[in-house]
């Protein structure tokens, strides 16, 4: 292939997005490829026209360096859903026009599950228009929940940042010899993998979290404050982690039974926060016990300090791998990543159909969770433990990580 490739990062970001789109544009560049070009704030900038050559922004192995190690998304992102192709021919027309003015004959996304719906369609009109353009997904969620790969790059740093920070607050929380009671709120809408990966903060140096709770069980406020009460009565400190979409079982999410403000996203997705703040209020109101309510928010996802090498160098893999993929004539495809051993711990790169991938959540088996759904299963923290080895150490420069940031 000696054409043009187009790069895009889309949805939420995470702490090594950019080292996918390293091994997208490095793979790309090694491979022959003429201009590489980054779409700005992901199809919504390509529609916009918004797009640059990467190499004008890439100059150098010091450069390549740096943006492996810089978090967030380099290009913009964006939460755009592409309408049914039924529904509006004209829009897959103008996206097609574009590319084929560029002579793009590889098209890359690297995100989650939304993500992965853009090129689902894509690649379907592709075949309806006779279009020779590949497109490929490079999977990226710190949610870790797209369907059949082993993970998802983006999730081994933000577990190892929160059981990292959840280690750290628990030390923090015995400080006193009053009781006190801290809630950490822990990103998650549909699947706890996030969330339960504060397990992994117990050790032979750590408590660890008193409970844990995932959204793929209803939360029960009675039992919740009930398991409270006892364990107010045995120590003076309680840490407890709780995703943001813990939902009762009516359907409400937690952070819904208290007055609030909604906001929905172009795919319908609520804004989830207040769950930890609402059960915080609620124990001090009722027990009059002094309470702490702690969103890790998007520090969960951009803290670049706390990256996993594991993490890292897999997300690099994956953009590398989708570019070899569409170079030898796939398209409509996803690059997951394949557990073949556990000890040690090995992972390889293949590719599966998207349409077996886009709008299916992956949630944590139940069989990982425990019965009174309090806390996880040893399995689950042995499936999560690999993920966060290793470090890749950040580049100082006068006392603080160096970045490297698009100039326009």
């Amino acid at each position: 292939m000696r054409g043009n490739v187009i790069v895009g990062q889309s949805g939420g970001p995470t702490s090594v997005i950019n080292s996918s789109l390293v091994g997208v544009y490095k793979t790309a560049k090694d491979r022959g490829a003429g201009k590489v070009y980054g779409m700005l704030h992901g199809i919504k900038g390509l529609l916009d026209r918004k797009y640059v050559d990467l190499s004008e922004h890439i100059k150098s192995d010091l450069d390549i360096d740096l943006l492996k190690r810089t978090p967030s998304s380099f290009l913009g992102s964006c939460r755009y859903k592409l309408p049914e192709i039924r529904d509006n021919t004209e829009i897959y027309d103008k996206i097609f026009d574009i590319l084929e003015e560029l002579e793009i004959e590889a098209f890359f996304y690297i995100g989650g599950n939304d993500s992965m719906d853009t090129i689902k369609k894509l690649s379907d009109y592709a075949i309806l228009r006779s279009s020779d353009i590949k497109f490929m997904g490079v999977p990226k969620t710190i949610d870790n929940d797209l369907a059949m790969t082993d993970h998802t790059p983006g999730y081994g740093s933000a577990a190892k940042y929160i059981a990292a920070a959840m280690k750290e607050v628990i030390r923090d929380g015995l400080v006193y010899d009053y009781p006190t009671i801290t809630i950490v709120e822990i990103m998650g809408r549909n699947a706890g993998w996030l969330t339960a990966a504060s397990a992994l903060a117990a050790g032979e140096d750590c408590e660890g979290v008193d409970m844990i709770f995932l959204p793929e069980v209803p939360f029960d406020i009675d039992k919740f404050m009930a398991r409270v009460t006892d364990l107010a009565k045995k120590q003076s400190s309680i840490v407890i982690a709780v995703s943001e979409g813990v939902k009762v079982a009516d359907g409400r999410y937690v952070f819904e039974l208290k007055d609030h403000v909604e906001y929905v996203d172009a795919f319908g997705h609520k804004q989830l926060q207040g769950t930890a703040k609402f059960l915080a209020d609620k124990i001090g109101s009722e027990f009059g016990i002094k309470t702490r309510a702690i969103e890790l928010s998007t520090l969960q996802r951009c803290a670049a300090h706390m990256t996993s090498r594991v993490d890292i160098t897999e997300a690099f893999q994956v953009g590398g791998a989708a570019v070899k993929a569409a170079f030898e004539g796939e398209t409509g495809k996803v690059v997951v990543l394949d557990r073949i051993s556990e000890d040690p711990y090995i992972c390889t790169t293949s590719c599966q159909d998207v349409h077996k991938i886009a709008n299916i959540e992956k949630k944590v088996p139940l069989e990982w969770i425990t019965k009174d759904g309090t806390y996880v299963a040893d399995e689950l923290i042995h499936y999560i433990r690999p993920l966060i080895q290793a470090e890749l150490s950040p580049m100082m420069v006068d006392g603080l990580p160096r970045h490297l940031r698009m100039r326009r």
